[in-house]
């Protein structure tokens, strides 16, 4: 694991340990978990064996297969009566080119498949997703700046104090075409259940 920090040692570790173990508990092999998620195998065995930090599109994928969220892959996996996360501790999951950012602030599966984003891009960054669960949705508040998104291709702009709300069960796209930061706040909400990419 050389090369990488100690913060992205420690993300890889927990994450190889999720996957693992919720694979295992629900008698998966390793081209079982690829078939469903979608993910090649050959990645699969990187990530089980912490040899790499997968892309936000790939811990998607692999959550929804077990269906629950990225929160549950990279967090300890009971949760609390109550949690405070301190300003340290939320993982950096997207780093832009030009020294954006997204941290996953805190993901939770009970009541419901819900996580809070962080999210910072620089002009000029953007970060294509792939389609998530059927029945995903996101909400992106600008605190400031403005970002565009761009669902099934279609182009929505949203500036300082605005919400935007879209289904994010198809293609989509964030981006930032202003010559100042963007700064968000992105909840995601997913429906319950697994996720099977394999079968239609």
């Amino acid at each position: 694991m050389t090369g990488r920090s100690a913060e992205a040692d420690a993300v890889a570790a927990s994450i190889a340990k999720h996957v693992r173990g919720l694979r295992q508990a629900r008698g998966w092999s390793l081209d079982e978990l690829a078939y469903r998620s979608g993910v090649s195998k050959g990645m699969v065995v990187q990530i089980e064996g912490a040899r790499t930090n997968p892309s936000i599109g790939t811990l998607c994928r692999l959550a929804e297969a077990f269906g629950v969220s990225i929160g549950r892959l990279v967090e300890a996996a009971t949760e609390p009566v109550v949690r405070v996360v301190r300003a340290d501790e939320p993982p950096v999951l997207w780093k832009g080119p030009a020294g954006g950012a997204a941290r996953l602030l805190r993901g939770v599966n009970d009541p419901a498949f819900v996580e809070v984003w962080d999210w910072r891009m620089a002009p000029g960054e953007r970060h294509v997703s792939g389609d998530h669960a059927p029945g995903t949705r996101e909400l992106v508040y600008v605190h400031a700046g403005a970002f565009t998104v761009l669902v099934d291709l279609e182009p929505h702009q949203v500036h300082t104090g605005e919400t935007i709300d879209f289904r994010a069960d198809r293609p989509h796209e964030y981006r930032n075409d202003g010559d100042e930061p963007a700064v968000l706040t992105m909840v995601v909400v997913m429906p319950p259940g697994e996720h099977d990419r394999g079968r239609p």
